[in-house]
């Protein structure tokens, strides 16, 4: 019962976002649209500078393994991080093999998407993060997957904590060009 009611509410919250259009020009087969309990996120996928951690993405977005996710790491001024479908709690990874890092010469700034990764630059499996400011000291260290073309505002709202104590959560995450 407790169950049905929290995707209920999740759903109500969720509402007001999915009826919110993507982005004109959007090439919706390599963009992922993550709808939370704040309200919708669009990444534009950068597969030009990393295209193998663009298509993990989608495909654990088509596996359904981002679905009901939390943000478990929220560090004001620097980043939100997300992606363990596996434990929930920013240590676990995917049934997938960890990937090579792909490092570019693209600044990690405000609303650029970076992959997680362990201390070794080929240990990026499925988390990621959204820098919320300039992160320049992670530039040629961490691999840029993406950028957020449409609700940072939502990302601003996310609860904060290393876990937060009442996390927001991914409900929802598709790749643009699959939604109904």
């Amino acid at each position: 019962m407790i169950r049905i009611l929290a995707v209920l509410a999740a759903l109500v919250c969720v509402a007001p976002a999915i009826a919110q259009p993507l982005p004109a020009g959007l090439d919706k087969k390599n963009a992922i649209v993550i709808d939370t309990t704040k309200g919708r996120i669009v990444i534009k996928l950068r597969t030009d500078v990393a295209p193998q951690h663009a298509e993990r993405i989608k495909q654990l977005a088509r596996d359904g393994f981002y679905n009901n996710v939390p943000f478990h790491r929220v560090i004001d001024g620097f980043m939100a991080q997300t992606g363990d479908g596996q434990n929930f709690n920013g240590t676990g990874g995917s049934k997938y093999p960890n990937l090579k890092q792909e490092f570019s010469n693209v600044p990690f700034k405000r609303g650029v998407v970076g992959m997680a990764r362990k201390g070794e630059p080929d240990s990026a499996n499925a988390q990621f993060f959204i820098c919320f400011a300039d992160a320049s000291f992670l530039n040629s260290k961490y691999t840029v997957i993406g950028e957020v073309v449409q609700g940072m505002d939502v990302i601003d709202k996310f609860n904060r904590g290393e876990p937060p104590v009442n996390p927001d959560k991914m409900v929802k995450v598709q790749v643009a060009s699959d939604m109904k």
